[in-house]
């Protein structure tokens, strides 16, 4: 085979590895909501990309396939040919035959790996996690054909590694699992972070995220002596000095026995005063809901969510008032860098 002819299967071979690890990477981070939007609005490109997502597996498999061929191909082209390019320079400049074919061959296949792994591995990897819906859309029509064509192949295969994975008894999985647990999730970030793809601002917002659900509001609700709030019968020019001098858009009632009415939101109080009404901030009240002082944040969140509440009254074991509990807060306590 001439070096031209080598040349050109070898660049061949590395655009169809590239080819493959896109779609790959594509399929896997692509959005697919977005992609259902793309294809409702008339994009058949988007339409095949949705259906392969929905045979994710059997589409990694593909790619796998691919990824061997391209593989094997520039092993069995690539080298030899740079190899035999080679050999008979180290043999002009004094090296015996086996150690110029030797010198040869392992400049060929360094060449070849480093080839492999930029062209054909690294940059279509970081471009289709880059923009994954877009390279979904452009690579999946190509990508869905050769997946197809070769599905016999592939069923074949997979019932092959399936009747393996049974006799060590192992129950194999048709569909690809995507949800992850949060040490899953943990590991994803710490190698995100290993190999420089996000920043260390960015692990530690993540990290604390992920810690959110574990935690509860013990360690997070405003006490009892921190909270602000005016009687039931205050008026609305109480509420607002109230809110100027402790900047707080929300004020806490109590009835007179001390026990917590509800919450007033200073917004309702500058209505009540601009239409030159007087009407206790009892009257002005939202409903506040209880939490117990061990609840998760997680269920929290949805509590208060739920509620339509920035705040929770928390409560301890015995029932008595613990403090506060502010979706704001609580928020930038669990989010904010350490």
């Amino acid at each position: 085979m001439s070096l031209q002819t080598g040349l050109l299967l070898t660049f061949l071979l590395l655009v169809g590895n590239g080819f493959f690890v896109a779609a790959e990477f594509a399929l896997v981070a692509a959005k697919r909501p977005r992609l259902e939007r793309a294809a409702a609005a008339g994009s058949r490109a988007a339409g095949t990309a949705v259906a392969g997502i929905r045979e994710l597996s059997l589409m990694l498999a593909g790619a796998q396939l691919g990824i061997t061929m391209c593989s094997l191909g520039l092993g069995v082209v690539s080298e030899p040919v740079i190899a035999d390019t080679l050999t008979p320079l180290f043999h002009q400049l004094g090296l015996p035959d086996a150690a110029a074919h030797a010198v040869a061959f392992v400049i060929a296949l360094a060449l070849v790996t480093f080839l492999h792994m930029v062209i054909g591995e690294m940059a279509p990897k970081s471009w289709a996690i880059t923009r994954p819906e877009r390279s979904a859309v452009l690579l999946a029509p190509l990508f869905c054909g050769f997946t197809n064509l070769v599905r016999p192949v592939l069923t074949g295969l997979n019932s092959f590694t399936n009747l393996m994975l049974q006799a060590l008894g192992v129950q194999p999985r048709d569909a690809i699992a995507l949800s992850r647990t949060p040490e899953q999730l943990r590991h994803l970030v710490e190698e995100s972070r290993r190999l420089e793809l996000i920043e260390e601002a960015d692990r530690v917002l993540l990290n604390a995220a992920l810690e959110a659900p574990r935690a509860t509001l013990a360690d997070l609700v405003i006490p009892v002596e921190a909270i602000v709030a005016v009687p039931t019968s205050a008026d609305p020019q109480e509420v607002i000095d109230t809110a100027v001098r402790t900047r707080r858009n929300r004020i806490m009632l109590r009835h007179p026995d001390g026990s917590v009415a509800g919450m007033v939101h200073v917004r309702d109080a500058y209505l009540a005063r601009a239409r030159g009404k007087r009407p206790p901030a009892g009257r002005l009240a939202h409903p506040v809901p209880t939490l117990g002082l061990d609840t998760p944040v997680a269920a929290a969140v949805t509590a208060l969510r739920a509620h339509h509440s920035q705040l929770g009254l928390v409560r301890d074991a015995d029932g008595r008032p613990a403090g506060l509990i502010s979706l704001d807060d609580l928020l930038t306590t669990l989010l904010a860098p350490a």
